[in-house]
Order: C-alpha cells, then sequence, then structure tokens
C-alpha cells in the first residue's frame, strides 16, 4: 500500500468518525443525557483526525500536491461528509 491510499482509507475512517459525533452523539448528549456518547467517539475523531493530518503530510510529499488541492484537502476534513468526496476524486484521478 501506498502513502496515497493509507490516506485514502484513514480519510474515509476520519469522515464517519466525525458524521457519528455530529449526527449521533452530540444529540445523544444533549437530547438523552448520555455525556459518554460524545467522549468516545470525541476521542475516537480526535485520533484519527491526527491520523489524517500525518497520512496527508505524507501523501502529500509523495504525490508533489499543489498548495491549493493542498488546502482543499485538509479543508475538506472540517465539513462533514468532504472526506468522502475528497476520497472519491483521489480515486477518479489516480
Amino acid at each position: 500500500m501506498n502513502s496515497l491510499s493509507i490516506f485514502r482509507k484513514v480519510a474515509v475512517l476520519e469522515g464517519i468518525s466525525y458524521i457519528l459525533l455530529i449526527f449521533i452523539a452530540m444529540p445523544l448528549k444533549y437530547w438523552a443525557d448520555m455525556p459518554l456518547a460524545v467522549k468516545y467517539t470525541g476521542w475516537a475523531h480526535g485520533v484519527l483526525f491526527v491520523l489524517y493530518i500525518a497520512c496527508f503530510i505524507l501523501a502529500w510529499m509523495d504525490q508533489k500536491w499543489s498548495i491549493g488541492k493542498s488546502a482543499l484537502i485538509v479543508g475538506a476534513s472540517l465539513l462533514p461528509f468532504a472526506p468522502f468526496y475528497v476520497d472519491k476524486k483521489l480515486k477518479e484521478n489516480n
């Protein structure tokens, strides 16, 4: 496996964790008084986000992406569902 395929897998996992955090864990915390949902999902998302950035750096060096493309890829990690779009585009381009 090369750095790009590893990055794509981590990006999908990070995207899933973000969606779980926002759309499941946060409502459980505030509407069902279950704060542990955010604690564990947030912890997992935090680890995956750090891994996303680390894998991005490795893929960026390997693929020699432009600054603009790199900014879009990093920015995508901040929006729900955007990592899936990035994964699709990276798959199409390779």
